[in-house]
């Protein structure tokens, strides 16, 4: 019984959700396919950002690695945005198709999604040029300045797992997402932080491991990653955020227990 494949058993009992390894294993076996569908096309989203720091490094040019985190981030935004909402929509068991689901998203948060985009990609994209440049220019970076760009990582990753879901879940003001984003990453400051942990102990190794890697990222690149560190805070999210709820009221029945 692998995770990525259906099991014989029901997914389902009504009344009843699962918890733990497997409500994360019944998850991922009825979604993988559309969560790599999803992430494949977030990937396409990322492109002009990843193919702007390319050229930004090459070319050592922090002005370039700039305009690639706001055009990129703006183009990315969007993309990213899809793949949150469709992740939270099978963690509170929503079983509309994927597709309608995906140009919904695209187009109730298209908007909305511009300005996190933009915030994450200028963030990365000045820790990611930062690391090369050390790395190029000077042969080998302290242990000062790996923990420093690991911290500036771990900040920049806490504070995205609070602000994306609300960009798909609410129609709020981005200093209020940005406040709720900081709140929650404080009072679950160690679910926040594992999340976190993850997003960049997975970029690091692949991009260390680099070309080894390079087929794990359109496979499991953006999707795998991001799920693990939703299921992880989704429990407080939805108790903190009312999600599950303040849906309930507005569509009732629309979730499966």
């Amino acid at each position: 019984m692998g995770l990525f494949f259906a099991s014989d058993e029901e997914h389902y009992v009504p009344g009843l959700r699962k918890t733990g390894f497997p409500r994360y294993k019944e998850v991922l076996e009825d979604s993988w396919k559309e969560f790599f569908f999803v992430g494949f096309l977030t990937l396409l989203y990322y492109i002009p950002f990843a193919g702007g720091m390319v050229c930004a490094v090459l070319s050592k040019s922090a002005l370039v690695a700039l305009v690639s985190g706001l055009v990129g981030g703006a183009i990315a935004g969007p993309g990213f945005a899809c793949l949150v909402d469709l992740i939270l929509r099978r963690l509170r068991n929503d079983r509309d198709d994927w597709w309608p689901c995906y140009k919904r998203a695209m187009r109730q948060n298209f908007r909305a999604a511009i300005l996190p985009g933009v915030f994450q990609c200028l963030i990365l994209g000045m820790i990611v040029f930062a690391w090369a440049l050390m790395i190029w220019g000077a042969g080998t970076v302290t242990m000062g300045t790996l923990l420093l760009l690991l911290v500036a990582s771990l900040l920049l990753a806490m504070l995205m797992m609070g602000w994306w879901p609300q960009v798909v879940l609410f129609e709020q003001k981005a200093p209020i997402q940005i406040k709720n984003a900081l709140f929650f990453a404080i009072f679950h400051f160690k679910k926040v932080l594992g999340a976190a942990l993850l997003q960049v102990v997975w970029w690091a190794v692949i991009a260390l491991f680099m070309p080894w890697t390079a087929f794990v990222v359109p496979i499991l690149g953006v999707w795998y990653v991001l799920y693990l560190g939703l299921f992880l805070i989704y429990p407080d999210l939805n108790r903190d955020f009312r999600v599950e709820e303040q849906i309930e009221e507005k569509f009732p029945g629309r979730l499966e227990d």
